[in-house]
C-alpha cells in the first residue's frame, strides 16, 4: 500500500464513520448503550474472523495484548461517545469528536517534546473556540452529552498514537481483527453487568447493528489500523476531519436535526480549525537562515551559501 492509497483508505473509513452518529442514534432506541456496542462488534468479529482466521490464529502473545489495550481504549472512547449521544445530536457529536485532531500534536508534544508549529497553534485555538460554542449553551453551563463526547475525543486521541505504535511493530490486519473481538468482548460484559441485554428492535434496530457492524467497524477498524501503517497520525487526523461533515449532513437528512446559529459557528469554527492545523509549513520558512560571516553582511553570506551549493561535492 503506498501513502497516497493509503490516505484515501482513511477518507472513506471517515466517510463510513460519519454515519455511525446516526446508526448509533437508531440502534439506542429500545436498546442500551454497551449492548448496542457487543451487538455491533460481535457480529463484525463473526464477519471478519472466518476471512482472516489464519493470520489471528498464529498471533503471538505480544499482538494479542496489542489488541486487547487497543480494544479496551476504543470501547472506552466509544462508551462516552454513545452514552453522550443520548443527550446531544449526531451532529454535535461528530463535530466534537473531530477535536481529536488537536488532541494528537497535543499528546505527540507531551510525549516527545516537540513543539507544535504555527498552524497546528491556530488549529487548537479555533478548535477551541468552537468547542466552547457547541458545548455552553444558555447561562454558561456545558451539556453533559457534549462533554462525553470531548472526553470522547481525547480517548480516540490516544487510540490513534497506541495505533500508529503497534502498527509499526506487528501485523496491522490482525490488530484490527482481534481489537474486533475485544471490543465486542468488553460491551457484552458490561453489557451483563449494567444493563439488560436484549435483541434489536424492529427494521431500524437491525439496520442500526449491520450498517454499524460491516461498513463502521468490519471495513472501518481494519482499514484504519492497515493503513496506518503508511502514513502519519497527523495526517489522520486531518483526513478524519471529513467524519463530522458527513455525520452533520446524515443527521440533517435522516434525523432532521439542526444545530442553530450557535452551533453551525461553532462547527465551523472546529473544521477550520481541523483543517487550519493540517497545513504544512513552506520549505523557505522551515530552512535554517545562515550564519552571519565575520566582515559579511547576511545578504551577502546567503550568496555565498547559494554559490557554495551549486557546486557541491555530490556527497
Amino acid at each position: 500500500m503506498t501513502k497516497k492509497t493509503a490516505d484515501l483508505a482513511i477518507a472513506l473509513v471517515s466517510v463510513g464513520w460519519g454515519s455511525s452518529y446516526l446508526l448509533m442514534k437508531m440502534g439506542l432506541d429500545g436498546m442500551g448503550p454497551f449492548t448496542l456496542l457487543a451487538w455491533r462488534f460481535l457480529l463484525a468479529f463473526a464477519l471478519t474472523a472466518p476471512l482472516f482466521w489464519r493470520r489471528a490464529r498464529s498471533a503471538d502473545l505480544k499482538t494479542i495484548g496489542q489488541s486487547a489495550l487497543l480494544g479496551f481504549v476504543m470501547f472506552v472512547m466509544l462508551s462516552l461517545l454513545i452514552t453522550g449521544l443520548q443527550t446531544t445530536t449526531a451532529s454535535s457529536a461528530g463535530f466534537l469528536t473531530s477535536a481529536m485532531v488537536v488532541f494528537v500534536p497535543l499528546l505527540q508534544f507531551a510525549i516527545t517534546r516537540r513543539k507544535p508549529n504555527l498552524a497546528t497553534v491556530c488549529g487548537i485555538v479555533l478548535t477551541m473556540g468552537g468547542i466552547a460554542l457547541l458545548t455552553l449553551r444558555h447561562s454558561l453551563t456545558f451539556e453533559f452529552g457534549s462533554v462525553l463526547c470531548l472526553l470522547g475525543a481525547f480517548v480516540y486521541a490516544v487510540h490513534i498514537l497506541l495505533t500508529n505504535r503497534f502498527a509499526r511493530r506487528s501485523d496491522g490486519l490482525t490488530l484490527g481483527v482481534l481489537q474486533i473481538g475485544f471490543i465486542g468482548l468488553f460491551g457484552l460484559i458490561f453489557g451483563f453487568l449494567l444493563e439488560t441485554p436484549s435483541m434489536p428492535r424492529g427494521a431500524s434496530g437491525w439496520t442500526a447493528v449491520v450498517g454499524l457492524a460491516v461498513i463502521c467497524s468490519a471495513f472501518g477498524f481494519i482499514m484504519q489500523t492497515v493503513a496506518q501503517k503508511y502514513t502519519t497520525p497527523e495526517r489522520i487526523g486531518v483526513l478524519f476531519s471529513l467524519e463530522p461533515v458527513f455525520a452533520a449532513l446524515f443527521g440533517f437528512l435522516f434525523l432532521g436535526e439542526m444545530l442553530g446559529i450557535q452551533g453551525y459557528l461553532g462547527a465551523l469554527l472546529i473544521l477550520g480549525g481541523v483543517l487550519v492545523s493540517g497545513l504544512k509549513p513552506s520549505p523557505s520558512r522551515a530552512l535554517p537562515r545562515p550564519p552571519r560571516l565575520p566582515g559579511r553582511s547576511r545578504r551577502s553570506s546567503e550568496r555565498v551559501r547559494t554559490v557554495d551549493a551549486g557546486s557541491g561535492t555530490g556527497a
